[in-house]
């Protein structure tokens, strides 16, 4: 009896109580913990190790890593589950879970894919992202587009070539004029420039097929808010592609680029598309810029 009582004493304690059910469902590294909780090292190994010492979680070594797995069971495990759904917190470390698990895929194919073939994958003469990039755009067909925070609109010309139409939304008067200047000039009268906000899109309710954030989302005082826009004006089974800087810690962003968030984490984007409504949301770091302060380029995808 006693031990259970203990047991119970302990998972009363909400950090406790959020790490057995977490450690119920997958077996993590404290790293992962981490990322899932926020929270730091030392706190969390300290929660462990009373839950070790109880006999509630075990942990092994596999490599640099310290891997920890649910000890729990049957009514024990039953009562924390039922006191979980009370935590406020309970809904985002799910999500945050789903989207570790995911990462820790992503790690795993990368790897094979370095085993896959070393050469050339650092240069290959004439070899261009940017190049492919404009090439599939040439030759995927869209209907109606959505470009947010297009700045000059250079992708937005883009897709032009081949939507049947493209709205590119700016809040710079001087961006919406240049923009809509070079759609003249290039003869893209499927192109239209609109002066707004993106967390206040001067766009229709469910009339885009296609939304993207390209380089805009830290720009935005509510990244929510705008996210919640895209949902708005996408037609159901429509998509949204977030382009953006993974988290950092370059402060001079702000007065340099006058970026209003210093880029975002990849369980932080994933949450935000989510509590907009979005369904099976992918998020994924692309590209790393070898020269300091080495931004990363953080992609998302979602449908609705």
């Amino acid at each position: 009896m006693a031990s259970i009582l203990k047991s119970l004493k302990l998972i009363a304690d909400p950090t406790r109580l959020r790490l057995l059910i977490l450690l119920a469902a997958e077996a993590l590294s404290v790293a992962e913990l981490q990322e899932i909780l926020g929270m730091g090292q030392s706190r969390i190994s300290t929660q462990l190790a009373q839950l070790k010492k109880e006999g509630l979680v075990a942990n092994h070594r596999s490599g640099k890593n310290n891997i920890y797995a649910g000890k729990a069971s049957g009514e024990l495990l039953d009562i924390a589950t039922k006191a979980a759904r009370e935590l406020p917190e309970a809904k985002k470390d799910a999500a945050a879970l789903k989207h570790v698990l995911r990462k820790r895929k992503d790690k795993t194919r990368a790897y094979f894919d370095e085993l896959a073939g070393k050469f050339g994958r650092s240069y290959v003469p004439g070899r261009s992202w940017k190049a492919l990039a404009e090439g599939l755009l040439k030759v995927h067909t869209f209907k109606t587009v959505a470009d947010l925070g297009a700045g000059e609109g250079t992708l937005a010309q883009l897709m032009a070539k081949r939507a049947e139409k493209v709205i590119a939304v700016d809040h710079s008067p001087k961006m919406v004029a240049f923009g809509t200047k070079l759609a003249k000039q290039h003869d893209l009268p499927n192109l239209e420039y609109r002066l707004g906000d993106i967390e206040e899109l001067p766009i229709d309710t469910r009339s885009v097929d296609l939304a993207v954030f390209s380089q805009a989302l830290h720009h935005a005082a509510d990244p929510g808010k705008a996210i919640a826009e895209a949902f708005r004006i996408l037609k159901k089974g429509g998509h949204l592609i977030v382009l953006d800087l993974l988290q950092h810690g370059f402060e001079k962003a702000r007065e340099l680029y006058a970026d209003t968030h210093l880029g975002f984490a990849e369980v932080e984007l994933g949450d935000l598309l989510e509590a907009a409504g979005f369904r099976d949301v992918e998020t994924a770091i692309v590209d790393r810029e070898p020269e300091p302060p080495h931004f990363q380029t953080l992609l998302g995808v979602a449908a609705k």
